[in-house]
């Protein structure tokens, strides 16, 4: 364990609660909209600027991937600036990949590119498996020929073909990965049953930019004509639309009135629209949203792929129905083990059961403060808001895993008038 890794796992967060919030907090811009374009960094010989890439340990270490392929990297001011026009390897190794998923995204742009790639299997979050198989298959029907060779994917392909891709499930990494994989192959790909999430979108948009020529965004048929090249560009990706939900529902069970700004309220449209079945007063503004003091009742919700109440938002969800009137029954439909903030949350006096898939959630009674431990980046976020709301004081250990998604988040909840701080 090096030097740094070390110093992040000592690191823990004292909250003292009950806190109220008030003021405003502006969202980052989506990691996991720029963890996907980073990897498309790789399709051109030209520089690609991005504004505003947010300081996590996810971003960096794919920045650290793009630097191991020989891609040269340099800031200026707000904006990094990429040039892949010598890569000089193309492998992403175990030592990398390890600690991120994403690091599958550079299979699509590698083959497409230099027709080659060798790719560790990813590694990440603790939260059930999240097989590649769909990346996989979908590659070997547009001419990739595919080796699994100890623990490595291994890739060639002569030329990758246009070709009708229709996925067996949704992928959000799968839809990704083709659609950059598509964009020099010979001919037209078609996606079918293509994910729909903006960051989706926003690769795509980003593609464009520099020539690329995809249409079909925002729906379950995107198709992407093959192009010779690509130009340079500067882009700005998405604001993150789950550390906006994480903002909402915190200012929702603190009962505070927050502004949350800079990001794209339409991504949170089902979402907000859940949300208010409780009783939330939410006004939506152009950037963003305003969260008043609210009285809330108990739904019953499901987690869908998008634009249905998404996974990433559950843990915050099951934290905020603690608050309500009433017994909340959440169904988690998209991965398995993914109830791994109801214990820690037990241990500050909630009331929850676990049945299958769902969580049955008795509103009303009163949290405690606790030393509790993060086990996953949302889970993470969960004991956050009910840290918030708790009497007394919440010890949160294991913040590392808050640093792989909330950039600043200490900060910014002080900033709202939180009693936070971060303890070594």
């Amino acid at each position: 364990m090096g030097h740094k890794e070390k110093e992040l796992k000592m690191k823990k967060l004292k909250i003292t609660g009950p806190c109220k919030l008030s003021g405003e907090v502006h969202i980052s811009r989506a990691k996991n909209a720029y963890l996907p374009i980073l990897a498309a960094v790789l399709l051109t010989d030209k520089e690609v600027r991005l504004r505003n890439l947010p300081d996590l340990r996810d971003i960096k270490t794919m920045v650290k991937l793009l630097k191991n392929l020989g891609v040269e990297v340099h800031e200026e001011g707000e904006t990094t600036v990429f040039n892949a026009k010598n890569l000089s390897s193309h492998e992403a190794t175990y030592e990398l990949v390890k600690t991120m998923r994403a690091s599958i995204f550079v299979l699509g742009p590698l083959i497409s590119r230099l027709k080659k790639a060798k790719v560790s299997l990813p590694g990440g979050c603790a939260i059930g498996t999240r097989p590649i198989d769909i990346h996989l298959k979908n590659l070997e029907k547009m001419g990739v020929h595919i080796d699994l060779n100890s623990g490595y994917v291994q890739a060639n392909a002569e030329e990758l073909k246009g070709t009708r891709l229709a996925l067996n499930f949704p992928s959000v990494g799968a839809t990704e990965n083709l659609m950059m994989a598509g964009v020099f192959a010979d001919g037209t790909t078609i996606i079918e049953n293509a994910a729909k999430e903006p960051e989706i979108d926003d690769l795509a948009n980003f593609l464009n930019s520099m020539g690329a020529k995809i249409s079909g965004i925002g729906t379950s048929k995107i198709t992407i004509e093959g192009v010779k090249e690509l130009f340079e560009t500067e882009y700005e990706s998405i604001g993150d639309r789950i550390e906006a939900a994480t903002y909402i529902m915190a200012g929702l069970a603190t009962s505070s009135d927050i502004k949350v700004l800079k990001f794209d309220p339409t991504h949170l449209e089902f979402v907000i629209d859940k949300l208010k079945e409780t009783g939330a007063q939410i006004d939506v503004l152009e950037n963003g949203v305003h969260v008043k003091p609210s009285k809330l009742k108990s739904i019953n919700i499901e987690t869908a792929p998008y634009p249905g109440f998404p996974t990433d938002a559950q843990a915050q969800l099951v934290s905020l129905s603690l608050m309500s009137e009433g017994t909340t029954i959440v169904k988690e439909n998209i991965f398995e083990n993914r109830f791994m903030h109801v214990p820690e949350l037990i241990r500050m006096g909630a009331n929850i059961n676990l049945s299958g898939n769902a969580a049955i959630v008795e509103g009303g009674h009163e949290l405690k403060g606790a030393p509790v431990m993060c086990t996953d980046l949302r889970a993470s976020a969960a004991l956050i808001i009910a840290a918030l709301c708790a009497k007394g004081e919440t010890i949160i250990d294991r913040v590392y895993h808050l640093e792989r998604g909330y950039e600043k988040l200490s900060a910014k909840f002080a900033g709202l008038g939180a009693n936070v701080e971060v303890i070594e």
